[in-house]
């Protein structure tokens, strides 16, 4: 148990310890002035950032042509070797009509 009591001491000396605790004494005072700058940073960069994303996905959509691209009958697209666990068995889970096409084609066309 002496042992124990003395391998403590040292490691409480050692100059990796003494200089952890002083880092720490130095970071005590250090919390309110990161937070102020977190909350500065957070409405002067990110909000008008997330705004300006925003803006920018809302015009590129607003140019953006909606066409439904060409149906092409790969035979290696579309697979269907096992149905669908929900529904008619033939649509993936997020199924879009206008974008996805099935295995014969877009849904509603006619050819």
């Amino acid at each position: 148990m002496a042992t124990l009591g003395r391998f403590a001491n040292v490691l409480l000396r050692s100059s990796l310890t003494q200089t952890r605790r002083q880092l720490s004494a130095a970071a005590e005072g250090h919390g309110d002035h990161s937070a102020k700058t977190w909350k500065i940073l957070t409405f002067i960069i990110a909000l008008p950032g997330v705004g300006v994303c925003m803006l920018n996905t809302f015009l590129k959509e607003t140019n953006h042509p909606h066409e439904q691209p060409e149906f092409v009958p790969y035979s290696h697209l579309r697979i269907r070797s096992k149905r669908f666990p929900w529904g008619d068995g033939n649509k993936s889970l997020f199924h879009n009509p206008h974008v996805n096409a099935l295995p014969d084609g877009y849904e509603g066309h006619d050819e």
